[in-house]
């Protein structure tokens, strides 16, 4: 792979970091429930305490990126280390009948989750030489590898005890600190933004982190253009996009049941989505989209989300779910990096870590409206047409939504 071999020593230790940790986070994350009920902990409590590890780590999203701008993405990482670990020894102290360490461990791995993983994705679009759309797709596509391969291994280590994945999860973690947090490779780029801007009005004296419009004018106006032009309608993508994603832990469960009478056809269709984004995420923004604009990305993955619930409307049992899976696949790969990529190049010098875990922040709201809205869209539609088709209206909305972003082209190594 060119981008790998491409990407400073730095990258390579960031991006491995990126791959164990998701491969140990996926070994523990399917199996918690399952080992909460297990030690007798109530449905509900235990639902509780599996969304609080996903709020834990949203909510506290626009803190870290504070933290990151503020104290740099090396002492931010460090700690994310930490409260992992930390979490992960409470988690195996806590149990049924000791609530304290098991909330205190599900927080801090939430918690350090959101730090490491914002310190990590700023540390990697910083990184000097680098394509930051390159990184994110690397990134992106390490990830997915966790998420293909770390279930399966949990299942493979669950049966010697829960406490050997926390175990791995701990090991893994002190590794990795000691490694990258230790050396001077982890230290940011100082300076550097992400991505610089180029077009009409971005010349030598222009911010490279900003939209070409914000290089010009006073800085309160500046300030307002940028958060009218560029953020308004950055958040509103960011929300809907995790608002239209949700569906497929709300909605597509149980219409992949009733359109094919399988239990097993959700996990088919997320194999397949995680395949797919391994195989194709660096080829189809390094190579196939190399010179578009994310401006365009979005408004394309948008459209392929309009696709992709438009042939669930038929309801052709496996015919319909299996067609799905490319499109919304494809909205997956084009979408969550090109959010990324819009927030940096309209974040001012030194505020990538505020911009990405804005866009976090964004997603942790559209995953909360999204899951409350389908859960209800479900009810009132019973298993109808009708929510695919509003789905495919919301869609259609955000790729229009799309063309009031800046045209920012981004400069490419």
């Amino acid at each position: 792979m060119n981008g790998w071999r491409g990407a400073s020593p730095t990258a390579r230790l960031l991006l491995v970091a990126v791959l164990l940790t998701g491969l140990t986070t996926f070994m523990f994350l399917p199996l918690l429930a399952i080992e909460l009920t297990a030690q007798g902990i109530p449905a509900g409590r235990t639902g509780f305490l599996v969304g609080l590890l996903a709020f834990s780590s949203q909510a506290f999203s626009l803190l870290s990126g504070l933290l990151v701008d503020r104290l740099g993405p090396r002492r931010v990482m460090a700690a994310g280390f930490l409260l992992r670990i930390a979490g992960y020894v409470l988690l195996g102290l806590g149990g049924a009948g000791r609530p304290a360490p098991l909330v205190a461990g599900i927080v801090a791995v939430g918690v350090g989750g959101s730090m490491l993983g914002l310190s990590t994705k700023t540390l990697l679009v910083s990184q000097e030489g680098s394509d930051p759309r390159t990184m994110l797709a690397l990134r992106s596509t390490f990830v997915n590898i966790g998420v293909v391969v770390g279930p399966a291994l949990g299942a493979l280590v669950y049966p010697l005890g829960f406490r050997y994945i926390l175990a791995a999860c701990v090991l893994s973690h002190l590794v990795l600190g000691i490694g990258l947090v230790s050396g001077r490779t982890a230290a940011a780029v100082p300076g550097r933004t992400a991505a610089k801007a180029t077009g009409p009005g971005a010349g030598p004296g222009a911010d490279p982190g900003t939209a070409p419009d914000a290089a010009a004018g006073r800085p309160g106006e500046v300030t307002r253009r940028t958060l009218l032009r560029h953020w308004a309608p950055l958040a509103a993508l960011g929300v809907a996009y995790w608002a239209i994603y949700s569906q497929l832990n709300v909605l597509l469960p149980i219409a992949a049941n009733e359109l094919t009478g399988s239990t097993a056809a959700i996990s088919v269709v997320f194999t397949a989505n995680g395949l797919l984004v391994v195989l194709f995420q660096y080829t189809l923004l390094s190579r196939v989209f190399r010179r578009a604009t994310a401006r365009t990305l979005l408004a394309l993955g948008f459209l392929a989300f309009a696709c992709a619930y438009a042939v669930l409307i038929p309801l052709a049992g496996w015919y319909s779910l299996l067609a799905f899976v490319l499109p919304v696949t494809l909205a997956e790969m084009l979408i969550g990096p090109s959010l990324d990529e819009q927030a940096v190049n309209a974040a001012a010098l030194r505020r990538t870590g505020l911009a990405l875990g804005t866009m976090s922040a964004a997603g942790a709201l559209g995953s909360l409206l999204g899951s409350s809205l389908g859960g209800q869209l479900l009810q009132a539609t019973r298993g109808g047409s009708r929510a695919w088709v509003l789905l495919v209206g919301c869609s259609l909305a955000a790729a229009a939504i799309c063309l009031l972003l800046p045209k920012v082209r981004t400069r490419h190594a």
